[in-house]
């Protein structure tokens, strides 16, 4: 099995893009953040006419997930609601940033988690709530006792969190810079306390690799990034990964997005 999660900054703009790594690399879920495109505006066709299975949950502009599916999948949700209740986390699903589906009896959970902004900005604090909520949500879905909610987990996306500072290309001053600030770690580190691990890690241990890079001053061109884009794992899915690569050959094209592909493979 093979999972790719990919911020492709505008599913519409690198339409073509995302196709050609489809074809090339046949992974059997493929999760994408900041679709920016409404539901109804989505170009489902060029998936459909490769054998995919498409779930979205977009917004006009803004943020935006979908679960690309060889198979179909099951027990699909968008959202913090369907999970927690409308009361406690029903107005973070006004930004379209959650969805989760069942592949072969693991759930997958596509994430765009907010940026924050600045450490300023009501965004921030927005940050740090959402990722409360984000916790209490994984809680929830491990707790269920339900033949369609299996134990096995997959939780994938962009974090917008550099965890450790292996993480940055310059940690130097991140305390102070937004992704790489300490509420924000330990809000991620709560997060993983569930009882999920880094895929990535497992396999390079190191730092120096990297899944976004800033458009200006030559970001990708210097290897100046930062690794926010995670697969984090249950215990038996972890025990289960084989390998789990960043592809960098999509950021080398023309009009990129500024994150690349991340795939595990189980």
């Amino acid at each position: 099995m093979q999972i790719a999660t990919w911020n492709v900054n505008s599913i519409r703009t690198r339409l073509q893009a995302v196709v050609a790594w489809l074809q090339e690399h046949p992974v059997d879920v493929l999760c994408l953040q900041e679709t920016k495109v409404i539901d109804a505006d989505f170009p489902r066709s060029p998936f459909e006419q490769l054998g995919y299975h498409l779930y979205i949950s977009g917004q006009k502009a803004y943020n935006g997930v979908a679960l690309i599916s060889r198979e179909p999948l099951e027990n699909v949700s968008t959202g913090f609601g369907p999970i927690l209740g409308t009361d406690i986390g029903g107005d973070l699903d006004e930004q379209k940033r959650v969805i989760s589906g069942v592949f072969q009896g693991v759930r997958i959970v596509n994430l765009y988690v907010p940026n924050g902004s600045s450490l300023e900005s009501d965004k921030y604090l927005y940050k740090l709530r959402w990722l409360q909520i984000l916790r209490d949500y994984l809680q929830a879905l491990i707790n269920t006792e339900a033949s369609d909610n299996p134990k096995s987990l997959c939780v994938c996306g962009d974090f917008n969190i550099a965890l450790e500072d292996k993480d940055i290309y310059n940690p130097k001053g991140r305390e102070n810079q937004v992704m790489a600030t300490e509420p924000e770690r330990q809000a991620l580190r709560t997060v993983l306390e569930l009882g999920l691990a880094d895929a990535f890690r497992k396999f390079t241990p190191e730092g120096g690799h990297f899944t976004w890079w800033d458009y200006r001053s030559g970001g990708f061109q210097k290897n100046r990034g930062w690794r926010i884009d995670h697969h984090y794992l249950t215990p038996e899915l972890y025990e289960k990964a084989i390998s789990c690569t960043i592809d960098i050959a999509p950021r080398k094209q023309t009009q990129p997005s500024d994150h690349v592909p991340v795939i595990v493979t189980i």
